[in-house]
């Protein structure tokens, strides 16, 4: 077994709820801690199994890597199946980040008439849209008069595999 440390936020089940409204869950995490945990080097093959090799321990901070160490990060919990085809499950976590500026086809989470939602934002002729991930249902045009706004950019996705397991 190996001795590799991983740095994450220390109770990250325990996250504190900032606000909840139309359906998503605001997250922010503050508290960070250590806590060994094994860690394998040596990627793991999606495709053709290769031979053995050598691998080398390393420290792994998760909390650095999914960019949660900054005060503009908060968390998000998916509540829909709207962005599906983007990967991004019901009761997966979204890592929003506020200090990035938002791009043609960023996945955001934004505010349209007072309500969050999370969808891709797209630039069309007819002007910006927001589009799902997800053929049931349809892309929903910001109109002139709308009170619109990009509240974060989705930076990571998070997926509890054990919750997608529960569906089935």
């Amino acid at each position: 077994m190996l001795k590799a440390r991983v740095r994450f936020a220390k109770n990250i089940s325990k996250m504190k709820a900032v606000n909840q409204q139309n359906g998503l869950t605001f997250y922010a995490i503050r508290e960070t801690g250590e806590k060994t945990l094994p860690y394998i080097s040596t990627p793991v093959k999606a495709g053709f199994p290769s031979p053995a090799q050598d691998y080398i321990e390393e420290d792994i901070d998760l909390v650095y890597l999914l960019g949660m160490d900054k005060p503009s990060v908060f968390v998000v919990r998916v509540d829909g199946n709207s962005m599906t085809d983007a990967h991004v499950p019901d009761k997966s976590y979204l890592v929003v980040d506020r200090s990035l500026k938002p791009m043609p086809n960023d996945i955001v989470v934004a505010v349209l008439n007072g309500e969050f939602t999370v969808k891709t934002l797209v630039k069309a002729t007819a002007g910006w849209m927001l589009y799902p991930e997800n053929a049931m249902y349809d892309p929903i045009l910001v109109k002139e008069g709308d009170n619109f706004y990009v509240w974060g950019v989705v930076a990571q996705v998070v997926i509890d595999r054990r919750e997608m397991r529960k569906r089935y």
